[in-house]
């Protein structure tokens, strides 16, 4: 009987068509998340911006109106179609998992932090501004990790000044 080696053949001429590996495809996320995180937060920048910081916290925790939480995902879809330069099915496709995975990881960093009580106590413009950019910091941490580095903040036991070299 002979084997169906159809499927290895397909997998490496796919491979060998975008000329990526495997591991190359978390560039491709990173790319994608990022280009998501920046379009949610130039749209609730700008809401905030015409003062309405009460409806940005209100999206962010859930209890928006439907029809502005359907106006708001509209725009940051759309920025994010105009970001990722991707057409037809395929642009749909990567927006369809990539938007709502990055609003659900503001909400878990956001309900974690409480930066939503934050958001609500202080009013301001500008602290709100400030409040968002904490946010996407902190959700950027989140998707992407800095694992496998080793990298350690050591505390310098050195007491003596370094000797300098003769010259």
């Amino acid at each position: 009987m002979k084997k169906l080696t159809l499927l290895p053949q397909l997998f490496r001429t796919a491979g060998q068509l975008t000329g990526m590996a495997a591991w190359q495809t978390g560039r491709l996320f990173q790319k994608a998340a990022a280009s998501a995180l920046e379009s949610i937060q130039e749209v609730l920048r700008a809401e905030v911006k015409k003062g309405n910081a009460k409806l940005v916290a209100d999206f962010l925790t859930d209890k928006a109106l439907p029809a502005a939480r359907a106006l708001l995902l509209e725009r940051m879809t759309a920025r994010l179609l105009v970001r990722l330069g991707l057409r037809g099915a395929l642009a749909s496709n990567v927006i369809g998992w990539i938007l709502p995975f990055v609003l659900e990881q503001m909400v878990k960093v956001g309900q974690r932090t409480g930066l939503f009580d934050k958001l609500r106590a202080n009013p301001t413009v500008q602290d709100s501004l400030l409040r968002l950019e904490e946010l996407k910091q902190t959700v950027w941490k989140r998707l992407v990790p800095d694992h496998g580095t080793g990298a350690q903040v050591l505390e310098d036991d050195d007491t003596e000044p370094p000797r300098q070299l003769p010259a």
